[in-house]
């Protein structure tokens, strides 16, 4: 790759990061121009991340030179970067969950931040402008997935930034966001910003980026022009001639029913919790049933019912002949759920475990314990088990989750639930910012469930994952749930319509919602 020092807003020259164990970044070479939108793209664990949080001040590289509009530099943290013009939005947030909105943006933002009601109307202004509206006043806890991601974003934009790195930015936003976003991207872009962008989305990246860089276990393995390129040739790229990177879909019907919600009908506990009304749905074994919708529309609340976080006096939620709204999550699991939730670092793992101890979380009653007592050699080999055939990239099953890249943490978890043998797997995002190959297996994994006569319920914004695994598909809007049709006989112009809280049917569409 050719570096023009004097050309180039950011020129990254042999960057080298050694962990224990491994090489997360080679010899990395990397330029990008005032204004160019520039990919980094490759597998979970190829070293993207890495090398970010070395651009980003987070991580200091072993070896290597960084030069800032032609001048040789040092970022020695987050602080540096942004004194320099970089922002960067990450995939796993990094907000106080105790804090207002305005005040992590406060928090970012520094000497910059200006008076504290000038900046409140600043983020109302910008979030408005970009189409990700905010109230500044709110607390980060209560914010949806989707919400936390605009703050991250928002942030950015208030910064005077040069240089905007964007962590897989629309793995929960709706196609509208993402269309908006991308508009906004476009004018930075023209304005002279340059923009880093990672995504596992190829058709994203064909479509947004002028130029391409390919990571491979740490190294730079090619280059391209995306729009020169298809996603499929890109994937290729980035996998290499080994690794499958599709299957086909087939769609099965089910049989009994074995998740069946009832008019379920929730309060809002918190001023900015969604109630639920009036729920109804069914999910049959041996099919994938898939609820989409915009972020903050009730699905936190709605999972929290089905997984037992919260629990009810009715009788609304049903696994078989067993009604379950006042039974544990431990009772739910022994009638056969299992749960994988959206937020992988802190609800699916705990950070500073490691994999077997992870492993242990939600296994713990499935012959793991004697009289009370943790199996060691069992738990060992149940995460010994889960690594290697779910394919997690981990030193062993010693290392930590917070270790893991986000793919790999999440086959980790994936494996865990799905060796239970569940009767019932209740997931949320099940493959939000993973990788093409992680994808396959992810979906593989979810298809084979399925075929044993497990019933699957997908929580999503990812329109895209819906549409490929989904045996039939409704929409959530404000605590309400649409009817269910059959994928292939909803077009997305409808669930478009559902998301957006317009229930009616397509025409002749009736008597597919049984």
């Amino acid at each position: 790759m050719a570096l023009a020092k004097h050309k180039d807003r950011l020129t990254m020259v042999g960057v080298t990061k050694r962990y224990p164990g491994c090489i997360a970044n080679d010899s990395i070479n990397l330029a990008i121009d005032p204004g160019e939108i520039h990919a980094l793209l490759g597998e979970n664990g190829a070293g993207k991340s890495t090398l970010m949080k070395i651009l980003y001040g987070v991580t200091k590289p072993d070896a290597g030179r960084i030069y800032w509009n032609g001048e040789i530099t040092k970022i020695a943290s987050p602080k540096d970067a942004r004194a320099l013009g970089i922002g960067m939005v990450f995939q796993h947030f990094s907000l106080f969950e105790t804090l207002t909105v305005k005040e992590n943006i406060e928090l970012a933002l520094g000497n910059q931040a200006g008076d504290s009601n000038t900046l409140a109307q600043r983020i109302r202004d910008i979030s408005e402008k970009y189409g990700m509206p905010l109230d500044p006043d709110r607390t980060v806890a209560t914010l949806s997935t989707g919400e936390k991601q605009r703050v991250e974003i928002v942030r950015c934009l208030l910064l005077d930034i040069q240089l905007l790195i964007l962590d897989e930015p629309t793995s929960v936003l709706t196609p509208q966001e993402v269309d908006k976003l991308f508009e906004t991207l476009r004018i930075l872009s023209q304005e002279g910003c340059s923009i880093l962008f990672i995504s596992h989305k190829l058709h994203e990246v064909t479509s947004l980026c002028d130029q391409a860089t390919i990571l491979r276990h740490g190294r730079v393995t090619g280059d391209c022009n995306p729009s020169q390129e298809t996603p499929a040739s890109i994937a290729r790229m980035m996998v290499g001639d080994d690794t499958p990177i599709s299957n086909e879909t087939n769609r099965a019907q089910g049989h009994s029913v074995f998740l069946d919600i009832r008019d379920l009908s929730i309060p809002a506990k918190k001023s900015f919790d969604i109630a639920l009304k009036s729920i109804n749905f069914h999910v049959k074994a041996g099919e994938i049933v898939g609820i989409a919708g915009v972020a903050g529309n009730g699905q936190e609340e709605l999972l929290k019912a089905l997984s037992g976080e919260e629990r009810y006096k009715s009788k609304s939620i049903w696994f078989g002949e067993f009604a379950v709204d006042k039974r544990s999550p431990l009772h739910r699991r022994r009638l056969g759920m299992s749960f994988v939730p959206e937020d992988r670092l802190g609800r699916g793992a705990v950070p500073d475990m490691d994999l077997s101890q992870n492993a242990l979380l939600t296994s713990y009653d499935s012959g793991l314990l004697n009289k009370g007592f943790i199996k060691k050699s069992a738990v060992t080999k149940l995460a010994q088990k889960i690594i290697q055939k779910y394919k997690v990239k981990a030193e062993s099953e010693h290392a930590t989750a917070a270790s893991l890249s986000g793919g790999n943490l999440q086959k980790f978890i994936i494996g865990r639930e799905v060796e239970q043998q569940p009767a019932l797997l209740v997931m949320a995002h099940p493959t939000w910012g993973v990788d093409i190959g992680a994808q396959t297996a992810i979906h593989d994994t979810i298809f084979k469930l399925r075929d044993k006569g497990c019933a699957v319920l997908v929580v999503s914004e990812d329109l895209d994952e819906l549409y490929k695994i989904c045996d039939r598909l409704g929409a959530i809007c404000d605590g309400e749930v649409s009817p269910f049709l059959p994928t292939d006989e909803l077009p997305l112009s409808q669930l478009g319509q559902w998301m957006a809280g317009d229930f009616t049917l397509p025409a002749n569409a009736s008597e597919l919602t049984s």
